[in-house]
């Protein structure tokens, strides 16, 4: 089991490499390509969108033809597209890429997050999830990082070409690693697929999962894009420290990788979910009272802390949904999550310009709270208690 879950985490890193090398780079192609800024910053929701709104169909596919081979084939065409992202010579070809890109990343994470559930049992799940989490958390801190520094060396071709070649590195190590794997779950038939998404839906917990992570995906993640912002009221107007305070999100998901294992064991599912939502709540109202960036980055620490206690957990009643249709299961999951990512920023900007900064932040603590709490209860009850 270890060993092909680190095939699949060396998968899911480069997957979620390709997720954010765009982003410090978009002024770079704005001059190359001659368009506005405004207009490359499309590149990211062309990743984004088709990303979230495709792996409801995705997920399935990945049930019906292994998900080891769904994760292998849109992995080379991962690598294909950045590799023509590199020679692209005008705005809507790299726009068509970038789509394409966030199609086929689709295709990967959640059939990842569903070959680990199937590897691992009920009683060791989260602890194998929150090593795919990890993965993924490093491949979105390094992907930023690296994009700049790539980018100052060589330019934003050199960012696609250096995706390209982790994504050629991670193929060959999935090929090798792959080979001879037995499926964990049995494949599905296609014409089982409808009724399987009947089967997922028509789950009371259903509800409670995918709405929880649509909602964090809203209250949490909604923040990010005003970081930078919230530090300027406080005198900081340098984007490395935004950068860095960001980076306290993910530092804070690493701690929660290392410590998940002895946190379930000493207080149980139910109890941790609810000290997430606490935790990520408290960080928010922190931010919203002091935005010193030293301290806006140990806020940010305790909220990727918080985030992951409370949505390892509820990725672990996804799997269960329906055991014979994971990938399904992981797709709507993923899906939810990510369309609430897409209208957070809308939801902040809206509550910024109506009750300003501090209002908005402590609405966010609240529901975030109660998010936690809701889903602790809804998702384990009739569970032995704790």
């Amino acid at each position: 089991m270890n060993r092909l879950l680190n095939v699949v985490g060396v998968v899911t890193f480069a997957t979620s490499l390709f997720t954010r090398v765009v982003d410090p780079v978009i002024p770079q192609i704005a001059a190359s390509l001659w368009v506005e800024t405004a207009t490359a910053a499309l590149l990211s929701t062309a990743f984004a969108l088709p990303y979230a709104v495709l792996q409801p169909v995705l997920g399935p596919v990945a049930d019906v033809v292994g998900k080891t081979r769904m994760m292998t084939v849109c992995l080379v065409l991962l690598t294909l597209a950045a590799v023509a992202s590199a020679l692209a010579q005008n705005f809507p070809v790299l726009l068509g890429l970038r789509m394409l890109s966030g199609i086929v990343s689709g295709g990967i994470f959640p059939a990842a997050m569903a070959f680990a559930a199937d590897l691992a049992p009920i009683g060791q799940r989260q602890v194998a999830l929150s090593r795919i989490l990890f993965a993924g958390m490093a491949g979105n801190l390094l992907g930023a990082t690296a994009a700049g520094l790539v980018a100052d060396l060589i330019g934003w071709r050199g960012v696609f070409l250096g995706a390209a070649a982790v994504g050629a590195v991670a193929l060959l190590i999935a090929l090798v690693g792959f080979r001879g794997a037995k499926a964990a779950a049995p494949r599905v038939p296609l014409k089982s697929v409808p009724g399987n998404y009947r089967i997922i839906l028509a789950n009371p917990r259903a509800k409670v999962c995918f709405g929880s992570v649509f909602l964090e995906g809203i209250f949490i993640f909604g923040v990010f894009p005003y970081v930078a912002m919230l530090l300027l009221t406080s005198g900081e107007a340098r984007a490395s420290i935004a950068g860095l305070v960001i980076a306290g999100f993910s530092i804070g998901g690493v701690v929660y990788t290392f410590a998940v294992g002895n946190l379930l064991e000493m207080f149980g599912q139910r109890r941790i979910m609810r000290a997430g939502g606490f935790a990520a709540a408290i960080a928010l109202a922190g931010v919203a009272a002091d935005a010193w960036w030293p301290f806006a980055l140990l806020a940010f620490g305790l909220l990727g802390f918080g985030f992951y206690l409370l949505h390892g957990s509820i990725q672990v009643f996804m799997t269960e949904l329906a055991p014979e249709a994971r990938g399904a299961s992981a797709a709507l999951h993923s899906s939810s999550f990510f369309l609430g990512q897409a209208i957070g920023p809308i939801v902040y900007g809206l509550g910024i310009a109506w009750l300003g900064a501090t209002a908005t932040l402590l609405i966010a603590a609240a529901a975030v709270a109660l998010i936690g709490l809701t889903a602790a209860h809804l998702l384990t009850r009739g569970a032995p208690a704790e």
